[in-house]
């Protein structure tokens, strides 16, 4: 059985049999998001794959968390209510207490599409060669309505490290790959994942399943819309941690203006999501001078970040008008969603 501390309940032998001729284990950290907590929970045991682990590590929530939590103990392989050091601390400690061959990390506020385990355990069956997978996330608000789909692409190295940022939710990776990178790292609070995949990454091979396998939610509590400005100030860092570590400088030398300037752009799209044309349009400036393509790829919103540095109610009622018209042609996406509401 899983060992007990502090506050700490764990509620069932861990039966580890057998899917796709590996097993799985699943990790949700959690602090004070009761509202969209229980969602998350059903869509990863209606995931139906057995003997899979799915552990959930709440950072002493206030907000009734825990007694929700205490509701799910006889279909958990177990659970933590107790103050951690945040995000990477708790999914670290998730995945110290379970044995799946093969990973995934559910944040308490996004959810895992009809079949999305299957699918990545079926790959990676199928592909003993290859460290991790990922897909396509569908972007939802707070009420679990559809606002846009994050479609990807067979990423590079190259791609992951000048930027190409892939959706966290959509990601299954095998615990070996995990272990070589050495988990999370504690100093990072915002692109902790894009850290970790850069370190799996360079070791070994991820590939791109192109379908939907999850849903992660926009709202304002969310870090992607509360804490928009501390994203760039991670990328810097990461890139600066990208030309310098032994793992990854030989890659990274030649392509230094690209990293930076994608450091810039991730910074420039984070700005102009919370609303600040501003500092965001000096970083797409920044971007433009070390890696133009970036920024001519993005020129829509760069369009609409300047419009936004002049008239903010113009570019408001821009930005809803675009937004409908992409919804209509992302219709056909709704049905993903139905299937777990």
């Amino acid at each position: 059985m899983l060992p007990s501390a502090g506050n700490c309940r764990f509620i069932r032998k861990l039966r580890m049999t057998r899917c796709s001729d590996l097993s799985f284990s699943v990790i949700t950290p959690s602090f004070n998001q009761f509202a969209f907590l229980k969602q998350t929970m059903d869509s990863v045991l209606s995931q139906n794959i057995p003997g899979m682990e799915y552990v959930v590590i709440d950072g002493g929530s206030t907000d009734g968390s825990a007694e929700l939590i205490r509701s799910y103990e006889d279909r958990l392989s177990g659970w933590v209510s107790k103050k951690d050091r945040g995000q990477a601390d708790a999914i670290n400690k998730g995945v110290s207490l379970t044995s799946g061959e093969v990973i995934g990390w559910l944040n308490s506020d996004d959810l895992y599409l009809i079949d999305a385990a299957r699918k990545a355990l079926d790959f990676l069956a199928a592909h003993p060669d290859v460290d991790a997978v990922y897909g396509d996330v569908l972007s939802v608000d707070g009420n679990g309505k559809l606002i846009n789909v994050m479609r990807f692409d067979q990423y590079s190295v190259e791609d992951l490290m000048t930027f190409r940022v892939i959706s966290q939710p959509g990601v299954f990776f095998r615990r070996s790959a995990w272990e070589q990178a050495g988990g999370l790292d504690l100093s990072y609070h915002y692109l902790l994942d894009h850290h970790l995949w850069l370190r799996m990454i360079s070791r070994g091979k991820f590939v791109y399943l192109p379908e939907p396998l999850a849903a992660a939610r926009f709202h304002e509590a969310a870090k992607n819309r509360a804490h928009t400005e501390e994203f760039g100030k991670e990328a810097y860092r990461l890139a600066d941690w990208l030309l310098s570590d032994p793992l990854t400088s030989d890659i990274a030398r030649p392509i230094e203006k690209q990293i930076r300037g994608g450091a810039a752009w991730l910074d420039a799209h984070y700005l102009s999501d919370g609303g600040n044309a501003g500092k965001s349009l000096k970083a797409y400036a920044k971007a433009f001078r070390l890696y133009p393509n970036r920024v001519i790829e993005d020129k829509n919103r760069l369009a609409l970040t300047m419009l936004m540095s002049v008239s903010p109610k113009a570019a408001e009622k821009v930005f809803r008008t675009r937004s409908a018209e992409r919804l209509e042609t992302l219709k056909d996406y709704d049905r993903y969603l139905k299937k777990i509401q």
